[in-house]
This record gives structure tokens, C-alpha cells and sequence, in this order.
């Protein structure tokens, strides 16, 4: 009998080397994807939109499609689902920067 912990499901979420990023880049409100890029200079086009596509579909992230006749403006922003992580979030980076020389 497998058991499940809550806790796999949040890192299926938020695990890997890019999502924890977005999910700070994120963080303060609304951004077009050129910003989350500047934000996050090492990872290529195509991983940000991947990432970011995956994010959406687990509702994690909202994109919302501004486009008109002559732009096309795009912004990603948190949902309410991932706002609620912030305490753990926030509490994962407090502990990385304590362990960080470690």
C-alpha cells in the first residue's frame, strides 16, 4: 500500500531548479514574460515557457492575454492557490540564506 503525503504534492508543484524562481519572480504581482526573464537571466526561452505553461495548467499561474490589433502583451501572475504558499515560501528562502555557505 503506497501512502500519499501532502507534502509530495506541494513539491510536485513548486519542485525543480525553475518553478521555486518563477514562483518569487512572481511574487510581488503581475509580469510580462520578458521581465520574469530579466528576472531569471539563466534560464533559456524555452524552459520559461514551459514552465510557465505548466504552472498555469496546475493553477498555479494566471496568464492573461492583452492583445490587441498591433500588441501583443501578455502578463503571468500568481493565482490565489499559489499566494497561499507564501508562508513556505518565504520560509524556504529564510533557511536557504541561513544555509547557504553550507
Amino acid at each position: 500500500m503506497t501512502t500519499s503525503f501532502p507534502v509530495n504534492r506541494a513539491l510536485e508543484i513548486i519542485g525543480g531548479k525553475w518553478r521555486p524562481q518563477v514562483y518569487c519572480t512572481l511574487q510581488d504581482g503581475p509580469l510580462r514574460f520578458s521581465d520574469i526573464q530579466r528576472a531569471i537571466p539563466d534560464v533559456s526561452r524555452k524552459v520559461l515557457t514551459d514552465q510557465l505553461r505548466e504552472l498555469e495548467q496546475l493553477g498555479m499561474v494566471r496568464r492573461v492575454d492583452y492583445s490587441t490589433e498591433k500588441h501583443l502583451h501578455v502578463e503571468y501572475s500568481l493565482t490565489e492557490d499559489a499566494l497561499g504558499l507564501q508562508p513556505a515560501m518565504n520560509a524556504l528562502c529564510l533557511w536557504g540564506e541561513c544555509h547557504d555557505n553550507q
